[in-house]
């Protein structure tokens, strides 16, 4: 038996979902165990072109099973849409290879309104939300005001219980935005257009997650987001809203006795950030918009453009470090073929000392990067599939990354497609 977590270092985005695709041909069992609709993850194999929001990645694959653990901000508006789209370009999504969690609680529709309407009040305070509801609904999760998936087996209960929250949940949303009360009628065709359609999935993951320990299942853990949008560790307060961390597996999954044995960290050849807060690599104008086009770096969630800089080894080494990464997937190398010149954040400069430690949220604003540059390689790379046929150049690119972050770098991927990946 093995388990492996594929989680994100840096501010997400960074290919997780075609790493778990390539990957999953090894795993019985992939499952989510965090995070919500809110960001997506792109998969391209023979199926064709995928954004995956809550479906874990190993859908694509025949014989694998799929879980939504219970740390998951299970959205079923977006969930049984995203079921439909997938059933409409002919994957197949039934009970037998997609599973939820019963004790995943649900992201009612009142959350997303919430993230919108906060947002809003925020202005130009705004944390840079999807307005997918995840803020408001992990906040009302650790008040122990959501409703869980297996509590639409008892129809009687639940209708009492959501009538208990949403007169909660009125008061704020009439009384502090000023917006439009629910009504119990309305939740209910939610319910019935959304949540009946998904029941059928939901179950006790938590005892298939255990027995298939028992069997010796190899089970893949995904992860949602990277390092520095973790609640407690990354750029607060310009983060998610859940743990986006590897160690987290374990009890968002409901398999607490899990052992990680490895975890692959997923890299991006340059950096690449959504939303508000600090980005201390970040490039602009002309320069920035060429390499955003070149990597087709448009948010998969949301469609707006991601922000865009030179790998940044000072975040990529401490996401590493959070992570705990035994092994990096170093993506979308292609995408700097056609650089002369690539740049590096080495380091940063804060009042005017240059540090390699990444520093606490508070100090970033005020952080520049110190960077250097390295030859590029000036040539397509997208067909090679070893890493002694890679030019020199960008050999020691990868090189130089690894000696820079402390962890070996076992995976190049020069393309988008599942077969576009050198392993070293």
């Amino acid at each position: 038996m093995s388990n492996c977590a594929i989680v994100g270092i840096n501010w997400g985005d960074e290919g997780k979902g075609r790493m778990v695709d390539y990957l999953t041909d090894k795993y019985d069992i992939v499952v989510r165990y965090q995070g919500g609709g809110n960001a997506g993850h792109t998969v391209i194999n023979n199926s064709g072109k995928f954004a995956l929001h809550l479906i874990p990645s190993g859908i694509f694959r025949k014989g694998v099973v799929n879980v939504l653990g219970n740390g998951v901000a299970l959205d079923p508006e977006n969930l049984w849409q995203e079921m439909c789209s997938l059933t409409e370009k002919g994957v197949s999504v039934t009970p037998q290879n997609l599973r939820i969690s019963e004790r995943a609680s649900l992201l009612m529709p009142w959350h997303r309104d919430l993230d919108a309407l906060e947002e809003e009040r925020l202005k130009d305070k705004k944390y840079g939300s999807t307005k997918q509801g995840i803020a408001p609904f992990y906040s009302d999760k650790y008040q122990k005001k959501t409703v869980m998936a297996g509590e639409l087996f008892y129809p009687d209960e639940l209708r009492s219980h959501i009538k208990d929250i949403l007169e909660w949940k009125n008061l704020t949303i009439s009384n502090v935005y000023g917006a439009e009360e629910y009504t119990m009628e309305k939740i209910e065709k939610w319910i019935s257009d959304y949540c009946e359609k998904i029941k059928p999935f939901v179950c006790d993951t938590a005892s298939f997650l255990r027995n298939a320990q028992e069997k010796g299942k190899n089970i893949l853990f995904e992860a949602q987001l990277g390092s520095l949008r973790d609640l407690d560790l990354g750029i607060y307060p310009y983060t998610t809203s859940s743990n986006t961390t590897a160690a987290f597996a374990p009890v968002g999954s409901g398999l607490t006795t899990a052992k990680i044995d490895d975890v692959v960290g997923v890299v991006k050849a340059y950096s690449t950030c959504v939303g508000e807060g600090p980005f201390v690599c970040e490039m602009f104008g002309e320069e920035a918009q060429k390499l955003r086009d070149a990597g087709g770096e448009y948010g998969a969630k949301t469609g707006r453009p991601r922000r865009v800089g030179p790998i940044d080894l000072v975040a990529t080494k401490y996401g590493v470090e959070v992570q705990g990464a035994t092994c990096i997937a170093l993506t979308k190398m292609d995408v700097l073929s056609s650089m002369e010149k690539i740049p590096v954040c080495v380091k940063y400069s804060i009042d005017g000392k240059e540090t390699d430690k990444f520093p606490f949220p508070t100090l970033l604003g005020g952080a520049k990067p110190v960077i250097e540059y390295v030859d590029g390689w000036n040539c397509d790379i997208s067909g090679v599939r070893s890493f002694s046929k890679l030019p020199k150049q960008a050999r020691n690119y990868v090189k130089m990354i690894e000696k820079a972050i402390g962890c070996r770098i076992g995976y190049v991927s020069v393309g988008p497609e599942r077969e576009s990946m050198i392993i070293r």
